[in-house]
């Protein structure tokens, strides 16, 4: 980190990335200073512009939504707190990302928690294994039934947010709401999922 990278904010530092969504946030209202969608693709090269620019790796949780899989990778920094969402959607049949462990210290153990409940491939981890299930366990306990899936923007609804949107491509729509944005009820059995996801968005 340089003193000329210590002040950057994410704006500038994602928008070679092309990112699909980017907004400043109400850290008040969503604990967030900033939150972004990139590809899969770029993800590495995110990662490490952040580190480059005196950012951390606070941890990467998952979401099973209506629209996919996501994950949400949480970065901040000492010289200049406001934490940093990114989300990363994925097709639920395919859910694969690239490692960000050979760039964050820490990113493996919070890979393989996330693939451990999520069933999201990380390639390129060196350490795969399951990290708080046994081995041979069948299925991953934190995804859902379809009928407890709810829209993306239904969880990322939070009343009086406020976000300034700095960047949105043509064509996203994932945050716009929808005619049904209220949250499925979940099956019993699935509740605790559902409210783990509400808090990892």
């Amino acid at each position: 980190m340089t003193p000329e990278t210590a002040s950057v904010t994410p704006d500038v530092l994602l928008a070679p990335l092309d990112p699909a969504y980017l907004a400043e946030e109400n850290p008040a209202r969503t604990g967030l200073r900033w939150s972004a969608f990139l590809s899969a693709d770029v993800l590495p090269r995110a990662a490490a512009l952040l580190l480059e620019a005196g950012w951390h790796l606070e941890d990467i949780c998952g979401l099973d939504v209506r629209e996919g899989l996501a994950a949400v990778y949480h970065f901040d920094r000492m010289t200049s707190p406001g934490r940093l969402a990114i989300r990363v959607l994925m097709d639920r049949a395919a859910p694969v990302l690239p490692s960000i462990a050979d760039i964050h210290q820490g990113a493996e153990w919070h890979e393989r928690e996330t693939a451990d409940f999520y069933g999201i491939v990380f390639t390129g981890n060196p350490n795969p294994a399951p990290l708080l299930l046994p081995e041979g366990m069948q299925g991953h306990p934190l995804l859902k039934d379809d009928a407890a899936r709810a829209p993306l923007a239904a969880l990322l609804a939070v009343p009086g947010r406020e976000d300034t949107v700095l960047r949105k491509a043509e064509g996203f729509t994932l945050l716009d709401p929808a005619e049904d944005a209220k949250p499925a009820k979940p099956a019993k059995a699935k509740a605790a999922a559902t409210e783990e996801g509400a808090d990892n968005a």
